[in-house]
């Protein structure tokens, strides 16, 4: 069924063009429902508020025009001759079915056009390498009604192969002196690991300390030619220079060496190094530096300490803001070292951008975390940890140069004031992230897509034309767009002055008469001051309401609205106004909308009665490229986390969550040891920035930590703690190797089974050997005691005594006894 949001009809443009589309749906079939829709069409341009063309606040065509993209213009002379001059501001479709010919409709719409659309390349060097694309299209024009946007896609590739400068700007302070020594042969092993990359590498050096006044630098008459004078450990070092420039870009690594090998440190007073003047002049001095268009432009930064900022100058006397030049004299020295303060961030990441330089802050970890804030501040930078000696600087610059060539990030230059743009990136999932400009973690050869709406928010002065260009940060490539507005009406051609149409009086242009001073009428019929007292009811928008709101003079059944030092007041009955709309923090719809009759009117991207709720997401994208890292939803422009115990700017902190083990494992698994799903698209360095602390024996009495257990792929066990400082750093303690359990040694365990078979054989003997004594003990007893018996028996027993002979008549007497006794 078709049918439009009456309620929010007027509230909403998304609303206007959806009830235009559908009544062209309606219109276009056979609906049973048609009568339906006939109906609300009418009553909603018949009820006083729901129409917002008709609302009474156009006078005229351009006016009309810019009330909301929907509305058009009838400029037919015979249109509309009994109702007021508004009514020519309606809807397209609703002023053909209230008479209006299609020639004398002035709609105009956006639109686009291609101008140069060369095909992305595939490879950056050899023979075509300057006709390399990495950007498509090149130009476009785009022809803008304020209100309606006009939409296009940007495709990017970074192209495989493609052309490497490298700078290396080395702070030459005497604490570096050690790092100095660990680089004397880089450009030979650091050239080896970049052509694994690129065929077509070259490598420069530069180098800084501070400037040489004081209270930097030791500007006493005895430390000018040696400022390590009287310095125990070190007692020979060149003076102190602001920034030379030793090397400029070759493909003879050779040259490198040698030029390094010259170098000696120096020494300056306070901490803070000079190394900001040192990056601006190797950024801007083109040149000398020789940067190469058709190369990607590295600027490797190593220090040991914080650098210099803007107005710390004037502690020495300097005054002069930096200018942004190039100020290298003829032994390529910065020349306007002692002249001028120290660069701005905000300069420093103009020269940058202007000469796509990549900037990559090589520092120790103990300074890691102010210039991981810097990179924030100035775009196309990233930081890397740099050991105490530089042992890893060549790991560091390829892992830098991978992590820089994973990323597409979009930037847009010479912004006009009045044009809202909205980006949408669709990376290589394939997806489409609304409020996003960037897409991470691809592959060299990937082609990423990104649409972005225009929207003019006004007209400028007639024939006014307006350009502005994208550009991918760090590249070349640009895409150029031309603007122009759509702001006048065709109709405006004809317009004639004194027109008899306008008795004379007043210039007919578009269908109307623009009067003369004095007089008023739809045909300037009337002088001011006739009032026809019996007809004021056409100057009461309806029965008992005041005349023309209370905010003007009825003048010839017309409405004259008074002027307000506050803004405008207009409409058929000065019923509407350009200033009583919702404010934010005392600003008219929060500066991002118009004021059109009581309603703010938000620009693209921004919501919201007030117009203060931003629509881009891009503030509320986590490290992982997650919304909120999963655990909330982005809303006007802020992460609102729903997860319990989830927190962080884009709710990346949860100690407490389910997933907070896992999350951090994986920075624990390619921070430590190279492993995991992290160790293989090179994003652990940007994704895992939490600092790692490695101990012999964990912990666990911390009741704020979060205890993590885990089986390598070894099957050993892992253990590790995750809590979160007050400062909000994360911090991880664990342990400096996995748990592992020893494997058994084949002969000890052989030896130990048939040693447990021996002593069980022989603690079975023994017992078999114990039983069998007590037993014989015991029938030896019984044999002793049998025999003591025996022995009894046989000393007292007649029959075991020995016979003694006896005489003969005894002896029968004797026997013949025995036998009587017997018998």
């Amino acid at each position: 069924m078709c049918r439009c949001d009456l309620g929010r009809m007027d509230k909403e443009k998304t609303s206007v063009t959806r009830c235009g589309r559908m009544w062209k749906l309606c219109s276009s079939t056979r609906h049973p429902a048609l009568l339906v829709c006939i109906v609300l069409e009418i009553f909603i341009h018949s009820v006083k508020g729901l129409n917002v063309c008709m609302s009474g606040s156009a006078t005229s065509c351009e006016e009309c025009l810019l009330i909301h993209p929907s509305c058009a213009w009838c400029a037919q002379e015979d249109f509309g001759q009994a109702r007021t001059l508004t009514s020519r501001c309606d809807f397209s479709q609703n002023l053909q079915k209230r008479g209006c010919d299609a020639p004398f409709i002035e709609n105009p719409r956006s639109g686009s056009s291609v101008l140069q659309s060369k095909p992305l390349s595939y490879k950056g060097s050899g023979v075509t390498q300057y006709d390399v694309i990495q950007i498509y299209p090149q130009k476009i024009s785009l022809s803008l009604r304020p209100g309606d946007q006009a939409s296009f896609e940007v495709q990017v590739r970074p192209v495989e192969d493609y052309p490497v400068d490298l700078y290396y700007l080395m702070d030459l302070s005497l604490s570096m002196k050690d790092d100095l020594d660990t680089i004397r042969n880089l450009g030979t092993k650091l050239a080896e690991e970049m052509r694994k990359l690129t065929s077509n590498f070259r490598l420069g050096f530069g180098s800084f300390v501070d400037k040489n006044i004081s209270p930097f630098s030791y500007t006493a008459s005895k430390y000018q030619d040696n400022p390590c004078n009287g310095y125990k450990l070190f007692p020979n070092c060149v003076p102190t220079f602001g920034f030379r420039h030793l090397l400029s870009l070759t493909d003879k690594v050779d040259r490198f060496n040698e030029e390094v090998q010259k170098q000696m440190v120096s020494r300056n007073r306070d901490a803070p190094e000079g190394g900001f003047d040192a990056i601006l002049q190797a950024a801007v001095c083109r040149e000398k530096i020789g940067w190469r268009k058709e190369a990607y432009h590295l600027l490797v930064f190593a220090t040991d300490d914080v650098p210099h900022l803007a107005l710390d100058g004037k502690l020495g006397g300097l005054v002069h803001p930096h200018d942004g030049q190039c100020h290298l004299n003829d032994k390529n020295e910065y020349s306007a070292s002692t002249k001028m303060d120290y660069p701005s961030l905000a300069l420093l990441g103009e020269k940058l951008a202007e000469n796509n330089i990549f900037l990559i802050f090589a520092v120790i970890k103990r300074h890691y975390v102010l210039y991981k804030n810097l990179t924030a501040l100035i775009p196309g930078t990233t930081v890397e940890i740099l050991d105490q000696d530089s042992k890893n600087i060549i790991q560091l610059i390829v892992n830098a140069y991978n992590n820089i060539r994973s990323k597409v990030e979009l930037s847009v230059w010479d912004h006009p004031e009045d044009l809202s743009l909205a980006f949408s990136a669709t990376c290589q999932d394939g997806q489409p992230l609304t409020g996003l400009r960037k897409c991470a973690d691809l592959k060299i050869g990937d082609t990423v897509s990104f649409n972005v709406t225009v929207d003019a928010r006004g007209c400028p002065p007639k024939g006014t034309r307006k350009s502005f260009t994208i550009r991918p940060v760090g590249f070349k490539d640009r895409l150029e767009v031309s603007v122009d507005y759509r702001c006048d009406c065709r109709c405006t051609y004809h317009t004639k002055p004194n027109s008899s149409r306008c008795n004379s009086a007043g210039t007919y242009n578009c269908g109307l008469c623009r009067c003369e001073p004095g007089y008023l009428g739809a045909r300037c019929e009337c002088q001011e001051g006739e009032v026809d007292h019996q007809h004021l009811s056409a100057c009461r928008e309806a029965e008992g309401k005041q005349v023309c709101s209370g905010r003007g003079e009825c003048s010839c059944n017309q409405c004259l609205c008074y002027e307000s030092e506050f803004g405008k007041i207009y409409g058929t009955f000065c019923e509407c106004d350009d200033f009583s709309c919702a404010r934010h923090k005392g600003i008219l719809c929060s500066g991002h909308g118009e004021c059109h009759c009581g309603e703010c009117k938000c620009h693209a991207g921004y919501i919201g009665d007030n117009c203060n709720c931003s629509t881009e997401t891009a503030s509320c994208v986590s490290d992982d490229g997650k919304i909120c890292s999963g655990r909330g939803s982005c809303v006007c422009g802020r992460c609102q986390c729903t997860e319990p115990g989830a927190f962080g700017d884009t709710c990346e902190k949860c100690p407490t969550c389910p997933d907070a083990c896992g999350t951090k494992r994986e920075c624990i698994e390619c921070r430590l040891f190279n492993t995991g799903r992290l160790a293989d698209n090179q994003t652990c360095q940007r994704m895992c920035k939490d600092e790692i602390t490695t101990v012999e024996t964990l912990k666990t009495d911390d009741p704020n930590a979060v205890q993590c257990v885990y089986k390598t792929e070894n099957d050993c066990v892992m253990k590790f703690t995750y809590s979160e400082h007050a400062n909000g750093q994360s911090v991880l303690t664990a342990l400096k190797e996995p748990e592992c359990a020893v494997a058994p040694n084949a002969m000890t365990v052989l030896l130990a089974v048939v040693g447990s078979i021996l002593l069980m054989g022989i603690v079975l003997l023994a017992l078999w050997k114990l039983v069998i004594t007590v037993h014989d003990r015991r029938e030896f007893a019984r044999f002793q005691s049998a025999r003591s018996r025996a022995r009894y028996e046989m000393a007292s027993n007649p029959v075991y005594k020995r016979s003694v002979p006896m005489e003969t008549d005894f002896d029968m007497h004797g026997i013949k006894s025995l036998n009587g006794g017997v018998h």
